[in-house]
């Protein structure tokens, strides 16, 4: 019997697994849901039965499908490391990504990045530039960092920014906070308060950039800390009103320590961007460092959506 199965059926259901539904599959192959059941119906009709259970929450594989899985689990790895090999061979082997971050939650998501980088390109040293930095783009011009993770792209700059995630940012408060009941908090709401936020400069923080600051609004009072878990304990004593990535207050949130709010009606968005050199975008594990880091985030972390 001739075979219709390309490696793209493969990657196709794949993802339908670790994405759970054909929308964030879709996501994560950069493909429309309609073009990822045509492929999965041509399948059905090809074999003559059904891949996996229509509605069925979580997603549950036929014995058809999961046969399939099997082969997706045992050639897609062999496939990608032969790219890697072509790759590696095409333009060496030797590298190097010191990794420049300006926010103090990037490790949530960067560091099981980049686990699962090293296992695929061992021979790249990866490393972070120690301590926060305030100007991580300029550390790229000097050559003390291969790669900085930005909130925003500057054209100015001449470098390449590849989008990784957006994600929404929000205020938290104390349980029995005056706020407590809102829905969303307006700029107007954080003037009476303390602001707790992370030491770093008012232009890197989105609250201040994109709400208070064309609002006019400025907080009663600012206090800083460096860990998130410090942060925390104080807007549970109702000490100030912080502002974090919803991912990054998941585990508080759950555990029902403190309250989420929307800033805004819209809500506020974060976004992050890998910023490096041209030439060094050129080079295939940069690519794959990239694309690492946006499959890894986006199946692993509360509300993140691909840029």
């Amino acid at each position: 019997m001739l075979s219709i199965l390309e490696i793209r059926h493969l990657k196709t259901l794949h993802a339908l697994r670790e994405a759970g539904n054909l929308l964030r599959a879709g996501v994560l192959l950069n493909l429309t849901q309609s073009a990822l059941s045509h492929q999965i119906k041509l399948l059905e009709e090809h074999h003559g039965m059904p891949l996996f259970e229509r509605k069925s929450m979580p997603l549950r594989f036929t014995a058809a499908g999961e046969r399939l899985l099997q082969l997706a689990d045992a050639v897609l790895p062999q496939v990608a490391n032969a790219e890697r090999d072509l790759a590696r061979l095409a333009q060496g082997v030797a590298g190097t990504l010191r990794i420049a971050v300006e926010c103090h939650t990037c490790f949530d998501w960067l560091m099981p990045a980049m686990d699962v980088f090293r296992s695929r390109w061992p021979e790249v040293e990866l490393d972070i530039v120690s301590g926060f930095q305030a100007d991580p783009i300029g550390l790229l011009h000097t050559g003390r960092a291969d790669v900085a993770i930005v909130a925003e792209p500057d054209a100015a700059e001449p470098v390449d920014f590849h989008p990784l995630f957006r994600f929404e940012i929000v205020a938290l408060v104390a349980k029995d906070h005056a706020l407590a009941k809102r829905e969303f908090l307006l700029a107007k709401d954080f003037a009476s308060d303390t602001l707790i936020t992370y030491p770093v400069p008012d232009e890197m923080l989105d609250v201040v950039r994109q709400v208070l600051a064309p609002a006019g609004v400025q907080p009663q009072a600012r206090r800083t800390t460096e860990l998130t878990v410090a942060m925390l304990q104080l807007v549970a004593s109702k000490r100030g009103i912080a502002t974090l990535p919803i991912w990054a207050a998941q585990n508080y949130l759950q555990r029902d320590y403190v309250l989420a709010k929307r800033i805004t009606a819209q809500g506020l968005t974060g976004k992050l961007y890998a910023a490096c050199l041209p030439a060094l975008s050129e080079k295939a594990y940069l690519s794959d460092f990239v694309a690492t880091i946006r499959e890894s985030s986006y199946l692993n972390l509360q509300q993140v959506e691909l840029i």
